[in-house]
């Protein structure tokens, strides 16, 4: 799971095995440890929620949880859908985007490991 923080912008980007994950289980969890005491670290987790139509976020206790409709991450992974976004009002003059989308093969040559991602639509193969 890889997560993009910009200003009032949220991004996370899940592999295929992370889409039926949260299809199967319902959260998907993972931290960053920023030093040896168990408060120095970010935890971001993604829950699906049950009545819900739409995204949403709080953060609490340095978690960031992001919030999706429980059918919506069911039925994810065998939709071609790429993915859900929300401009969640948090103040009467400030919004939070959220998104949630696979994450798709790099078109561009990368070090890290992208065997579990989707397939880019972009791509097209050349001889």
């Amino acid at each position: 799971m890889k997560i993009r923080i910009k200003g009032n912008s949220i991004r996370y980007r899940l592999t295929q095995s992370e889409v039926q994950m949260l299809a199967d289980t319902g959260t998907l969890t993972e931290e960053t440890c920023f030093g040896p005491d168990v408060t120095q670290k970010l935890v971001y987790t993604i829950e699906t929620k049950q009545g819900s139509e739409q995204l949403g976020a709080e953060f609490q206790n340095n978690r960031i949880t992001l919030y999706i409709p429980e059918q919506a991450a069911r039925n994810w992974p065998g939709e071609d859908r790429v993915g859900f976004q929300h401009h969640l009002q948090v103040t009467p003059e400030t919004s939070l985007f959220l998104l949630l989308e696979k994450d798709f093969v790099c078109l561009d040559d990368v070090a890290e490991d992208q065997s579990d991602n989707y397939p880019n639509p972009r791509y097209e193969k050349r001889d």
